[in-house]
Protein backbone atom coordinates (compact mmCIF):
# COMPACT_ATOMS: atom_id res chain seq x y z
CA UNK A 1 0.00 0.00 0.00
CA UNK A 2 1.31 3.48 -0.96
CA UNK A 3 2.04 5.90 2.23
CA UNK A 4 0.06 8.99 2.50
CA UNK A 5 1.18 12.09 3.16
CA UNK A 6 -0.80 14.41 5.67
CA UNK A 7 1.53 17.48 5.30
CA UNK A 8 1.97 19.76 2.63
CA UNK A 9 5.06 18.90 0.32
CA UNK A 10 7.31 20.26 -3.06
CA UNK A 11 6.37 17.85 -5.54
CA UNK A 12 8.88 18.21 -7.60
CA UNK A 13 7.23 17.41 -11.31
CA UNK A 14 10.51 17.87 -13.72
CA UNK A 15 14.27 16.89 -12.95
CA UNK A 16 16.00 19.46 -10.75
CA UNK A 17 18.11 22.05 -12.53
CA UNK A 18 20.05 23.93 -9.55
CA UNK A 19 21.11 26.79 -12.52
CA UNK A 20 17.79 28.49 -12.59
CA UNK A 21 15.27 30.17 -10.10
CA UNK A 22 13.19 28.58 -8.35
CA UNK A 23 9.45 28.25 -9.42
CA UNK A 24 7.38 27.75 -6.33
CA UNK A 25 3.36 27.35 -7.39
CA UNK A 26 0.90 27.09 -4.83
CA UNK A 27 -2.55 25.74 -6.61
CA UNK A 28 -6.42 25.76 -6.39
CA UNK A 29 -8.96 24.58 -4.09
CA UNK A 30 -7.92 20.83 -4.91
CA UNK A 31 -4.36 21.15 -3.50
CA UNK A 32 -2.70 18.92 -5.53
CA UNK A 33 -0.91 21.05 -8.17
CA UNK A 34 -1.37 18.43 -10.77
CA UNK A 35 -2.89 20.97 -12.90
CA UNK A 36 0.02 23.22 -13.62
CA UNK A 37 1.20 19.84 -15.58
CA UNK A 38 0.51 21.13 -19.13
CA UNK A 39 2.52 24.59 -18.50
CA UNK A 40 5.41 22.44 -17.39
CA UNK A 41 7.30 22.04 -20.70
CA UNK A 42 7.60 26.35 -21.00
CA UNK A 43 8.08 26.46 -17.67
CA UNK A 44 10.94 24.29 -17.50
CA UNK A 45 12.62 26.62 -19.79
CA UNK A 46 13.80 28.80 -17.37
CA UNK A 47 12.85 27.60 -13.83
CA UNK A 48 13.30 24.96 -11.01
CA UNK A 49 10.10 23.50 -10.52
CA UNK A 50 8.06 23.06 -7.07
CA UNK A 51 4.37 22.17 -6.87
CA UNK A 52 2.90 22.56 -3.73
CA UNK A 53 0.82 19.50 -2.75
CA UNK A 54 -1.61 19.32 0.68
CA UNK A 55 -3.01 15.89 1.68
CA UNK A 56 -6.64 15.90 0.57
CA UNK A 57 -7.92 15.60 3.83
CA UNK A 58 -5.76 18.47 5.36
CA UNK A 59 -8.08 20.81 7.36
CA UNK A 60 -4.93 23.26 8.51
CA UNK A 61 -5.86 26.68 9.20
CA UNK A 62 -3.96 29.77 6.84
CA UNK A 63 -1.86 30.15 9.98
CA UNK A 64 -0.45 26.79 9.75
CA UNK A 65 -0.22 26.22 5.90
CA UNK A 66 1.54 29.44 5.75
CA UNK A 67 4.08 28.32 8.12
CA UNK A 68 4.69 25.09 6.54
CA UNK A 69 4.61 26.78 3.13
CA UNK A 70 7.69 29.18 4.36
CA UNK A 71 9.44 26.09 5.99
CA UNK A 72 9.29 24.19 2.92
CA UNK A 73 11.34 27.37 0.92
CA UNK A 74 13.73 27.63 3.68
CA UNK A 75 14.88 24.06 3.25
CA UNK A 76 15.17 24.64 -0.73
CA UNK A 77 17.28 27.23 -0.06
CA UNK A 78 19.45 25.58 2.11
CA UNK A 79 19.91 23.05 -0.41
CA UNK A 80 20.87 25.95 -3.57
CA UNK A 81 21.71 29.21 -1.48
CA UNK A 82 22.68 31.15 -5.03
CA UNK A 83 18.81 30.44 -6.18
CA UNK A 84 16.41 33.31 -6.53
CA UNK A 85 12.44 32.40 -5.92
CA UNK A 86 9.37 33.19 -8.02
CA UNK A 87 6.80 32.78 -5.86
CA UNK A 88 3.64 31.64 -8.21
CA UNK A 89 -0.55 31.19 -7.07
CA UNK A 90 -3.17 29.94 -8.50
CA UNK A 91 -7.14 30.73 -6.94
CA UNK A 92 -6.98 29.37 -3.62
CA UNK A 93 -3.31 29.31 -3.83
CA UNK A 94 -3.40 33.25 -5.20
CA UNK A 95 -4.95 33.57 -1.05
CA UNK A 96 -2.36 31.11 0.28
CA UNK A 97 1.13 33.00 -1.65
CA UNK A 98 -0.79 36.66 -0.32
CA UNK A 99 -0.32 35.15 2.99
CA UNK A 100 3.43 33.51 2.30
CA UNK A 101 4.60 36.73 0.88
CA UNK A 102 3.50 39.09 3.62
CA UNK A 103 5.52 36.37 6.26
CA UNK A 104 8.72 36.26 5.06
CA UNK A 105 9.11 38.68 2.09
CA UNK A 106 12.79 38.44 2.01
CA UNK A 107 12.79 34.74 0.63
CA UNK A 108 11.15 36.08 -2.81
CA UNK A 109 12.01 37.78 -5.83
CA UNK A 110 9.17 38.25 -8.16
CA UNK A 111 5.29 37.25 -7.42
CA UNK A 112 2.16 36.21 -9.78
CA UNK A 113 -0.92 36.04 -8.88
CA UNK A 114 -3.31 33.86 -11.23
CA UNK A 115 -6.67 34.40 -10.65
CA UNK A 116 -6.61 35.25 -6.87
CA UNK A 117 -9.53 34.07 -4.76
CA UNK A 118 -8.54 37.00 -2.43
CA UNK A 119 -12.04 39.06 -3.23
CA UNK A 120 -14.09 35.72 -2.48
CA UNK A 121 -15.42 37.67 1.02
CA UNK A 122 -16.48 40.84 -0.51
CA UNK A 123 -18.70 39.33 -2.86
CA UNK A 124 -22.04 38.73 -0.71
CA UNK A 125 -23.68 35.69 -3.30
CA UNK A 126 -20.31 34.22 -3.46
CA UNK A 127 -19.91 34.15 0.77
CA UNK A 128 -23.23 32.97 1.25
CA UNK A 129 -23.82 30.45 -0.98
CA UNK A 130 -20.68 28.95 0.04
CA UNK A 131 -22.25 28.39 3.35
CA UNK A 132 -25.07 26.56 1.96
CA UNK A 133 -22.56 23.71 1.01
CA UNK A 134 -22.65 21.05 2.60
CA UNK A 135 -21.72 17.12 2.51
CA UNK A 136 -23.91 14.92 0.52
CA UNK A 137 -24.19 11.47 -0.67
CA UNK A 138 -21.04 10.80 -2.69
CA UNK A 139 -23.24 10.29 -6.03
CA UNK A 140 -24.91 13.69 -5.71
CA UNK A 141 -21.26 15.31 -4.80
CA UNK A 142 -19.93 13.76 -8.27
CA UNK A 143 -23.01 15.34 -10.13
CA UNK A 144 -22.07 18.54 -8.34
CA UNK A 145 -18.67 18.48 -9.35
CA UNK A 146 -19.49 18.24 -12.94
CA UNK A 147 -22.46 20.67 -12.82
CA UNK A 148 -19.68 22.99 -11.53
CA UNK A 149 -17.85 22.40 -14.28
CA UNK A 150 -19.06 25.21 -16.75
CA UNK A 151 -18.39 27.83 -14.15
CA UNK A 152 -14.74 26.96 -12.90
CA UNK A 153 -13.20 26.97 -16.90
CA UNK A 154 -14.20 27.61 -20.38
CA UNK A 155 -14.36 24.27 -21.41
CA UNK A 156 -14.64 24.86 -24.97
CA UNK A 157 -10.92 26.02 -24.69
CA UNK A 158 -9.75 23.01 -22.74
CA UNK A 159 -9.43 20.00 -24.59
CA UNK A 160 -11.37 16.76 -23.07
CA UNK A 161 -8.24 15.33 -21.34
CA UNK A 162 -7.61 18.32 -19.34
CA UNK A 163 -11.82 18.34 -18.45
CA UNK A 164 -11.22 15.19 -17.17
CA UNK A 165 -7.70 16.37 -15.49
CA UNK A 166 -10.11 19.08 -13.86
CA UNK A 167 -12.98 16.90 -12.93
CA UNK A 168 -10.95 14.13 -11.12
CA UNK A 169 -9.28 16.89 -9.03
CA UNK A 170 -12.50 18.14 -7.77
CA UNK A 171 -13.75 14.49 -6.99
CA UNK A 172 -10.03 13.55 -5.39
CA UNK A 173 -10.71 16.32 -2.54
CA UNK A 174 -13.56 15.07 0.52
CA UNK A 175 -16.42 16.69 0.57
CA UNK A 176 -15.14 18.02 4.19
CA UNK A 177 -11.81 19.30 2.96
CA UNK A 178 -14.00 21.38 0.03
CA UNK A 179 -16.48 22.66 3.36
CA UNK A 180 -13.36 23.94 5.07
CA UNK A 181 -11.53 25.45 2.13
CA UNK A 182 -14.08 27.63 1.56
CA UNK A 183 -14.68 28.71 5.44
CA UNK A 184 -10.88 29.75 4.35
CA UNK A 185 -11.63 31.85 1.78
CA UNK A 186 -14.53 33.67 3.59
CA UNK A 187 -12.41 33.96 6.26
CA UNK A 188 -9.45 35.34 4.32
CA UNK A 189 -8.08 38.89 4.52
CA UNK A 190 -5.03 41.13 3.69
CA UNK A 191 -5.21 44.68 4.60
CA UNK A 192 -4.54 47.19 2.25
CA UNK A 193 -1.51 48.54 4.28
CA UNK A 194 0.17 44.56 4.12
CA UNK A 195 -0.24 44.94 0.18
CA UNK A 196 1.50 48.14 -0.13
CA UNK A 197 4.36 46.35 1.46
CA UNK A 198 4.83 43.58 -0.85
CA UNK A 199 7.39 45.25 -2.86
CA UNK A 200 8.21 42.76 -5.40
CA UNK A 201 7.62 42.83 -8.74
CA UNK A 202 4.27 41.11 -9.26
CA UNK A 203 1.92 40.10 -11.96
CA UNK A 204 -1.45 39.89 -11.60
CA UNK A 205 -2.95 37.41 -14.38
CA UNK A 206 -6.95 37.69 -14.66
CA UNK A 207 -9.28 35.85 -16.85
CA UNK A 208 -11.99 38.51 -18.98
CA UNK A 209 -14.50 35.55 -18.70
CA UNK A 210 -14.23 33.81 -15.24
CA UNK A 211 -17.28 33.02 -14.58
CA UNK A 212 -16.27 32.00 -10.46
CA UNK A 213 -14.50 35.21 -9.30
CA UNK A 214 -14.57 38.61 -10.53
CA UNK A 215 -10.78 38.84 -11.17
CA UNK A 216 -10.78 41.64 -13.08
CA UNK A 217 -11.83 43.82 -10.45
CA UNK A 218 -9.25 42.38 -8.31
CA UNK A 219 -6.53 42.52 -10.41
CA UNK A 220 -7.17 46.32 -11.21
CA UNK A 221 -7.67 46.65 -6.74
CA UNK A 222 -4.56 44.34 -5.84
CA UNK A 223 -1.97 46.32 -9.34
CA UNK A 224 -3.38 49.99 -7.11
CA UNK A 225 -2.34 48.75 -3.77
CA UNK A 226 1.14 47.14 -4.99
CA UNK A 227 4.02 49.57 -5.67
CA UNK A 228 5.81 47.55 -8.58
CA UNK A 229 2.50 45.58 -9.89
CA UNK A 230 1.48 44.91 -12.93
CA UNK A 231 -1.83 43.20 -14.96
CA UNK A 232 -2.00 41.04 -17.48
CA UNK A 233 -5.77 40.39 -19.37
CA UNK A 234 -6.52 37.32 -20.71
CA UNK A 235 -9.92 38.22 -22.79
CA UNK A 236 -12.09 34.84 -23.43
CA UNK A 237 -10.31 32.53 -20.54
CA UNK A 238 -11.93 31.03 -17.84
CA UNK A 239 -11.12 30.75 -13.92
CA UNK A 240 -8.99 27.64 -14.60
CA UNK A 241 -6.80 29.51 -17.46
CA UNK A 242 -3.99 27.52 -17.12
CA UNK A 243 -5.77 24.32 -18.58
CA UNK A 244 -6.38 26.37 -21.75
CA UNK A 245 -4.99 24.69 -25.30
CA UNK A 246 -3.76 28.32 -26.00
CA UNK A 247 -2.75 29.57 -22.40
CA UNK A 248 1.35 29.22 -21.98
CA UNK A 249 2.29 30.98 -18.77
CA UNK A 250 5.91 31.19 -19.42
CA UNK A 251 5.31 33.06 -23.05
CA UNK A 252 3.11 35.56 -20.60
CA UNK A 253 5.58 36.21 -18.52
CA UNK A 254 8.18 36.23 -21.48
CA UNK A 255 5.81 39.29 -22.82
CA UNK A 256 5.60 41.12 -19.87
CA UNK A 257 9.77 40.93 -19.47
CA UNK A 258 8.95 38.63 -16.45
CA UNK A 259 11.59 35.92 -16.94
CA UNK A 260 15.07 35.62 -15.39
CA UNK A 261 17.90 36.93 -17.47
CA UNK A 262 19.26 33.58 -19.33
CA UNK A 263 22.43 32.21 -17.44
CA UNK A 264 25.22 30.37 -19.11
CA UNK A 265 25.03 26.88 -17.02
CA UNK A 266 20.95 27.52 -17.37
CA UNK A 267 21.37 27.32 -21.71
CA UNK A 268 24.02 24.68 -21.37
CA UNK A 269 21.54 22.53 -19.26
CA UNK A 270 18.46 22.95 -21.43
CA UNK A 271 20.85 21.99 -24.09
CA UNK A 272 21.92 19.09 -23.24
CA UNK A 273 18.82 17.85 -21.34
Amino acid sequence: MTDVVEYPYFRTPRPTNPNAPLFIYLPGMDGTGLLLDRQLAGLEKGFDIRCLSISLNDLSSWEVLTEQVVNLVRVELQRELQQSVYLCGESFGGCLALKVITRAPELFKRFVLINPASSFQRFPWMYWGSLLVQPFPEPIHRLSCLSFLPFLAALNRITPDNRRALLDAMISVSQETSVWRLSLLREFQIGEAELRQITQPTLVIASGSDRLLPSILEADRLVQLMPNARKHVLPYSGHACLLEADIDLYEIMQSEGFLPERQPELEESIVSG
